[in-house]
């Protein structure tokens, strides 16, 4: 008699499902995993064996044999070890078979018996989902499981109360979603003294989700302008909340099953590798990018990056996608971030400082910016120099608006496009536009028009400068509730695009 258990293998954001077949026939005492296990598989059946033994369930003297289907899909990871339990107790008898194979299983088993919490639980759960399965699982993973109310979630504290639920002596209830968190951000835009200029930009690029580049001298106040814009973000769609929860789970970030209603913002430092950032490692995980998915990647002192690294973002920010591509893994993410960075305009930083010129000017500028790419720069949609904030301005008291106003109107922007894109699921903000569809959206007026043309020719402007422009555009207009776009938004909009020093 073969028993049958399920569980699933993350390839990804995906789980794909897996089957647990056990065997116990006569022969040599022996217990074998077979399937392409990873060493903490193989390491399952000194687990299991304790944990039944701490249950005084003594296991036969014959040959169990366990066997993860399909073979020739590589099995991480810890979670195995419920499921393998859960097989090998339904091959003794011990609970029924039918009761095991109707749910998908996976935990990892402590030596007393007790389950502990695993990464991957939400995934886990859509699967089981689509395969018409409840889902068994620990108990200190279940509430970010139940958020899929499409199946029954179980969370079990041990293997002894799991086999008293399937046995029925004491069935255990189905598990509650965690909490909504929507944290508030304490950081308001009316901290920052004065760079006004620099505002606008940070609520053109949340409106529309376009990539900013801020040059400015240390301390003109780059860094704090990038920490305040989760507080003029909106809230995750329901949609988005459970793309970016899922690829919180699969690396353990969700806290006590709470999923979280605020935008991610990664901030990785300058000396982060390429795996870190783009993803990789053991196993192929997630990187900043994927962490950053629907929300913000914020790189300050770009240029200190490596260039291999810099060089690695010019696809996923154009599909919104990475594959990360090792030897033995071939896994994609989602990466749909608005990238934010940060940069001294020379070496030493002062380089457009009058007060206290560089000394090396103009080639330890061109030096230092050089590291970023043309092809890679040419990939922000806004660029801004911040200039330095005198000590007299540091006395005048806050300007502008607030981040609750500020919000309030990227918020309505949004809800703009959400209303334009509501037939286009794959495209959300106007920074995802491209085609036919950003000609019908964001094809300006005559003068509009005419002011483009003369500013692509004049300065030579590529093809995807050209369509970013028009995208910008596309975001003041709407911050402006104007249905169409007129000759002031695309001035704006080739402000943010073209240098002081390159218009002289």
């Amino acid at each position: 008699m073969v028993a049958r258990a399920h569980t699933v293998a993350f390839h990804g954001v995906d789980a794909r499902p897996v089957e647990v077949q056990c065997a116990v026939s006569p022969g040599l005492p022996a217990f074998s995993i077979v399937g392409l296990p990873d060493k903490a598989v193989s390491e399952a059946r000194d687990r299991v064996r304790s944990a039944l033994s701490s249950m005084a369930i003594a296991l036969p003297s014959k040959r169990i044999t366990i066997n993860l289907s399909p073979a020739d899909l590589p099995k991480e990871g810890s979670h195995f070890d419920l499921p393998i339990a859960v097989a090998l107790l339904s091959a003794l008898e011990i609970i029924p078979p039918d009761a095991a194979e109707g749910a998908v299983s996976l935990g990892e088993l402590s030596l007393d018996g007790s389950l502990v919490h695993v990464v991957g639980a939400l995934p886990a759960a859509m699967t089981a989902a689509a395969e018409d399965r409840s889902l068994l699982c620990p108990r200190a993973s279940s509430a970010e499981a139940a958020w899929v109310d499409a199946t029954q979630v179980i969370g079990a504290g041990s293997l002894g109360d799991v086999v008293r639920h399937f046995s029925g002596q004491s069935p255990l209830p189905a598990a509650q979603p965690g909490e909504v968190n929507l944290a508030p951000s304490m950081r308001d835009l009316r901290d920052v003294k004065g760079q006004e200029r620099a505002k606008r930009a940070l609520e053109i690029a949340a409106a529309g989700r376009h990539h900013l580049i801020m040059i400015g001298t240390p301390g003109s106040g780059k860094s704090m302008l990038a920490a305040r814009l989760p507080g003029i973000l909106p809230p995750l769609t329901p949609t988005e909340a459970l793309e970016t929860s899922m690829i919180q789970s699969l690396c353990g970030l969700l806290d006590e099953g709470g999923i979280s209603r605020s935008r991610p913002f990664r901030e990785p430092h300058h000396t982060a590798s390429m795996a870190a950032i783009v993803g990789g490692g053991k196993g192929a995980k997630p990187g900043e990018i994927s962490l950053a998915h629907n929300g913000v990647l914020f790189m300050d002192e770009f240029p200190e990056f490596p260039r291999t690294v810099l060089e690695t973002l010019r696809q996923p920010i154009e599909t919104g996608e990475v594959m990360v591509a090792r030897a033995n893994a071939h896994v994609k993410y989602p990466c749909r971030f608005m990238l934010v960075a940060a940069a001294n305009p020379c070496k030493c930083g002062y380089l457009t400082d009058p007060a206290r010129a560089c000394s090396r000017a103009p080639v330890c500028g061109e030096d230092y910016l050089g590291r970023i790419s043309g092809p890679l720069m040419d990939r922000f949609d806004l660029r801004i120099e911040v200039p330095p904030v005198g000590f007299t301005d540091l006395d005048l008291p806050p300007s502008g608006d607030s981040s609750a106003v500020v919000a309030a109107r990227v918020e309505q922007a949004r809800a703009i496009q959400a209303d334009r894109f509501r037939e286009t699921p794959s495209t959300r903000q106007n920074a995802d536009v491209e085609g036919n569809l950003l000609e019908e959206i964001a094809a300006p007026d005559t003068e509009g028009k005419d002011l483009l043309m003369k500013a692509a020719e004049r300065f030579g402007l590529s093809a995807r400068a050209f369509h970013r422009i028009l995208r910008v555009a596309r975001t003041i207009a709407d911050l402006d509730g104007e249905p169409d776009v007129r000759r002031p938004h695309v001035a704006e909009a080739l402000s943010f695009r073209i240098s002081a020093k390159a218009a002289s």
